[in-house]
């Protein structure tokens, strides 16, 4: 999620001539001014999260972040030993709602429903299951659209954060849950990330981490996919409503959600295969408009809906400082390289990718394998769907987490 689409849902068939072909409707609706942001704020429906505070950070930027408070979820029960733990890590777009329904407090319903819960591959029956907001991300926990220490929200002063940043907050988190080891850290894409930096800085400080399973991620972010958030930066910068990222006065419908859309946009289009979009719209034009006038193509359309969609249930701000964060990501950074970080995990792990994905290649998840001593051998799941894979082909992903687990990973 370098960005992640957590809203994907499985590809229809392609559609007919005529059709609104994926994108919610035929000719653009109206739906009404965009928010100016969509973070939650204090006041707003809590839901089912939990919050608490866990002081003051120094970021690895050189800048301090005080009084940071962790918005984040939980199912299950934790056993009186605490050897039932299990951290879930979400990506770009995510939030702490893993599972459970849209409602007050949750814009949408949870995103990795059928992995988590009662009988699912993380069974809720028998794990203690926590899922927090990421440090900089827009749905509790501290970041742009919080409030300062001066009264105002933070905005373009929130300062840049990095994935090692992020989990050395998770490890407070921890802390305060009364957590010392981790019986698996999962996540994908970004929260791939952050489960690989916890494999190394958990047992540094104390917690132990027993299992991890990394999905569709990196060890190290490439110039590939540093490209490719580079133009979804620029969008966001380029739109005259950012204002630099003190946009949080404005008016409904006067915020940056043009230049969000447009991010969201880019980065939807590495998420999926070119086969995909062009199996399942090629060059038919969206139902009722002229491609060759004012209209578009069924293929535009579906990306408008999809940028529309993300700038009515996301912030701005926090889409900029979450991807700034995955370009910093280098888990060999300060650790003698790659190879001799990954060397140091302890924890068995299970490797994931998906043979499509075009944003987190294949070979970067072998590079994850063959380099923790305790790895499976790399598993590739098949997907039509490329990156979005890990939120759609759970008849593959479910069994071999489940396997994984129980000690018999099926390959």
């Amino acid at each position: 999620m370098t960005p992640m689409d957590d809203d994907a849902a499985a590809a229809p068939a392609r559609p007919s001539p005529g059709s609104a072909a994926g994108a919610g409707g035929g000719r653009r609706r109206a739906l009404g001014p965009v928010p100016v942001t969509a973070a939650w704020r204090e006041g707003d429906p809590v839901g089912d999260r939990r919050f608490v505070d866990v002081g003051t950070f120094d970021l690895e930027g050189g800048r301090r972040i005080p009084d940071v408070r962790v918005a984040y979820e939980t199912w299950g029960e934790l056993a009186p030993d605490g050897s039932n733990a299990v951290l879930v890590l979400h990506a770009l777009t995510g939030d702490s709602h893993v599972t459970g329904p849209a409602g007050p407090g949750h814009m949408t319903a949870g995103w990795w429903e059928a992995m988590i819960g009662p009988g699912a591959p993380i069974d809720t029956d028998r794990y203690f299951v926590v899922a927090p907001n990421v440090l900089g991300g827009c749905q509790g926990t501290t970041g742009p659209a919080s409030t300062a220490p001066d009264g105002e929200p933070w905005g373009g002063r929130f300062p840049r954060v990095t994935p090692r940043d992020q989990v050395a907050v998770e490890i407070e988190l921890a802390r305060a849950l009364g957590i010392t080891s981790w019986n698996l850290v999962v996540g994908a894409s970004m929260g791939g990330h952050r489960v690989l930096e916890w494999a190394v800085l958990g047992p540094e400080h104390g917690i132990e981490v027993e299992a991890i399973v990394t999905v569709v991620t990196c060890a190290q972010t490439t110039g590939d996919q540093i490209a490719w958030a580079h133009a979804q930066l620029g969008a966001i910068h380029a739109d005259p409503r950012f204002r630099g990222g003190d946009y949080y006065g404005a008016a409904d419908g006067d915020g940056p959600h043009a230049g969000l859309a447009i991010a969201r946009q880019i980065a939807h289009t590495t998420y999926r295969t070119a086969n995909e979009l062009d199996t399942r719209f090629g060059r038919l034009p969206q139902g009722g408009e002229d491609p060759f006038t004012d209209g578009r193509y069924a293929v535009q359309s579906y990306l408008d809906h999809h940028g529309d969609k993300l700038a009515r249930r996301f912030d701005a701000n926090s889409y900029v400082r979450l991807t700034e964060s995955m370009v910093t990501h280098d888990l060999g950074r300060d650790r003698g390289g790659v190879e001799a970080a990954l060397s140091t995990i302890s924890a068995r792990a299970l490797v994931v990718a998906v043979d499509t994905d075009r944003l987190f290649l294949p070979a970067e998840s072998a590079r994850i394998a063959a380099g923790i001593p305790r790895a499976e051998p790399l598993v590739v799941l098949h997907s039509e769907f490329g990156h979005d894979g890990f939120l759609i082909e759970f008849d593959q992903l479910g069994p071999m987490v489940t396997d994984f687990l129980a000690e018999r990973v099926r390959i």
